[in-house]
């Protein structure tokens, strides 16, 4: 216990006095430029990995916008509410969740605005009425 006191006793007295500085070495500037060089072109290098893993995350999404079986048949039947105007003009196997959102939003809100957006991707097609 003894021992103990006395190292802290110690470290507080050691830590006290004061400590030497090392004196100020001058850098040149063409050391200066050097390193900002070095910092840049390691900068660089790093958004570019960062880019690349990006591009390569965007094209993995577009993998999973796959609807359901589920989604697939609610998609279906707010076609079926549609289906004197307009009906699915692709396999129903390749409807999006962006196109269930807005089939989705034409059901809500009446906007004929999400079904021409459909006809002008060739999700859906016009019934030309005779």
């Amino acid at each position: 216990m003894n021992e103990l006191l006395k190292g802290i006793i110690e470290k507080f007295f050691k830590s006290n006095q004061p400590t030497s500085t090392p004196q100020n070495q001058s850098i040149s500037q063409a050391e200066v430029e050097a390193l900002v060089e070095a910092k840049l072109k390691e900068h660089a290098a790093a958004l570019e990995t960062t880019l690349a893993e990006k591009g390569n995350q965007v094209s993995n999404q577009d993998e999973d916008y796959t609807l359901s079986a589920k989604q697939i048949e609610y998609a279906l039947s707010l076609i079926e509410k549609v289906k004197e105007e307009f009906e699915l003009a692709i396999d129903p196997s390749k409807l999006t969740i962006k196109d269930l959102n807005r089939l989705i939003a034409h059901n809500r809100y009446k906007n004929k605005g999400t079904l021409i957006n459909l006809v002008k991707k060739g999700v859906l097609k016009r019934i030309k009425i005779k």
